[in-house]
């Protein structure tokens, strides 16, 4: 097999293709997977039932066993060959596409922590990954922020297309490793829907009620105020009932939808940097803007018994919520309630540091909306600099945040909008 030619391998600036990369990182991911497995981390139900997190596991896991085969200073990752004469490259800050830059550069930073480990504390850091207990006692107190650190870039590789459009074939590879002639079991996973329109997208204003227009639909005028309970309690008798965009008898993820897609025309007005970067990036702009958006209603539009108070006065309990979508609605609930205590933990720590006359860093919520609006590698752009916790909490939080965009925006329903929202969204100057 020959090598490939050089306009595959670099581009006019000298840099490696976008291609070349991805073509690499697929074939890493492959292996890595399959030694995943090969050590227990994930088994072959796990692989081949595409639940849970499994798009922000794999490529985490192929992220941190490129951490243990570093041999640079600065790190990079040294490259598979096409074939034995193809040339040995290793992927640098100075060769790197610049759409992958800030991948790298979180990466980067990561290596010499996760090499410095011992080996028990390399194998919890996996286990971590895998969201598996660690064995190793004494614990190691780094491993959770250095897992969070390779989940948010995870996170970002997982909603690119090229990605989802191969990480099926991924997954089949590593559950085929050692199985030797037992009935060959299929990887399941479905990427999720594609993130820019498409020319020939479906009509469905037969089928479902046309969704609002985010620069002139809100959310229930208590939502900005944070007053989203009190609201909830007042609104029978404080508001006329209006035409409902969701049927009484409907699903669920009608109205949890359309309560996400309503809240995304407050996320773009106060997100200025997002509308440029749905010219420049529309899928980090998209799932950014998601992401935000299920912040926002996590904190402004749950109901003290969990239940989702959405749009037009529409509410959803949790007792009446479809069992398969109970686990989003206590996520959701779940986000909120962290969201208060890192609220008050922020104006906790701002009033100690000012009667210490110390400076006040930036509040760990805004980098949390910071990473969700820019992705890893580039939070120091949007919220500028500030203390790092051990734990890594602020990235936790916005992983934890960007796992369940990533699996709702998986669901069926979400795909029936997508199309249309994004057309609006895009539109929006």
């Amino acid at each position: 097999m020959n090598s490939p030619p050089l306009h595959e391998i670099y581009d006019d600036q000298g840099r490696l293709t976008e291609y070349y990369v991805q073509d690499s990182f697929h074939s890493y991911l492959k292996s890595s997977l399959a030694q995943a497995k090969a050590e227990k981390l994930l088994d072959v139900e796990v692989l081949s039932s595409a639940e849970g997190d499994l798009m922000i596991t794999g490529p985490a896991l192929c992220l941190y066993f490129a951490a243990l085969r570093c041999t640079t200073n600065p790190p990079s990752v040294p490259l598979p060959r096409s074939n034995k004469s193809g040339p040995k490259l290793d992927l640098s800050l100075s060769n790197c596409p610049p759409a992958f830059a800030g991948f790298l550069e979180v990466w980067s930073q990561t290596v010499p922590a996760i090499q410095s480990l011992v080996p028990e504390h390399q194998h919890d850091l996996a286990r971590v990954i895998c969201a598996l207990p660690p064995l190793a006692q004494p614990l190691h107190p780094g491993l959770n922020r250095l897992a969070a650190d390779l989940r948010s870039v995870a996170i970002d590789i997982s909603q690119r297309r090229s990605f989802q459009d191969r990480y099926a074939t991924d997954l089949q590879a590593a559950i085929d490793t050692g199985t030797g002639p037992a009935p060959r079991v299929k990887a399941s996973f479905v990427p999720p829907p594609v993130y820019t329109p498409s020319p020939t997208a479906s009509d469905f204003s037969g089928h479902l009620p046309p969704s609002p227009d985010p620069r002139t639909a809100k959310l229930d005028p208590d939502f900005s105020t944070g007053n989203g309970h009190r609201a909830s309690q007042q609104h029978s008798s404080t508001r006329p009932r209006t035409p409902s965009l969701v049927s009484p008898t409907g699903p669920g993820i009608e109205l949890i939808r359309e309560t996400l897609y309503a809240a995304l025309g407050d996320v773009l007005s106060q997100t200025p940097s997002l509308r440029p970067l749905l010219a420049a990036d529309p899928p980090r702009a998209y799932f950014g803007a998601v992401a935000l958006a299920i912040l926002r209603v996590a904190t402004a539009a749950m109901t003290p018994d969990g239940g989702v108070r959405g749009v037009l006065g529409e509410e959803l309990t949790l007792a009446h919520c479809p069992p398969e979508l109970r686990p989003f609605m206590l996520e959701l609930g779940a986000i909120g309630r962290h969201a208060t205590e890192v609220e008050e933990e922020d104006t906790e720590e701002a009033m100690r540091r000012a009667q210490r006359g110390e400076d006040i860093d930036v509040p760990r919520i805004e980098r949390v909306r910071a990473m969700l609006e820019a992705g890893p590698g580039r939070v120091e752009e949007v919220a500028g600099g500030g203390r790092r916790s051990v734990e890594g909490r602020a990235v936790a939080f916005a992983n934890r945040i960007n796992a369940l965009a990533l699996g709702m925006t998986r669901l069926k329903g979400f795909r029936e909008r997508q199309d249309e929202v994004f057309k609006v969204l895009a539109g929006v100057q």
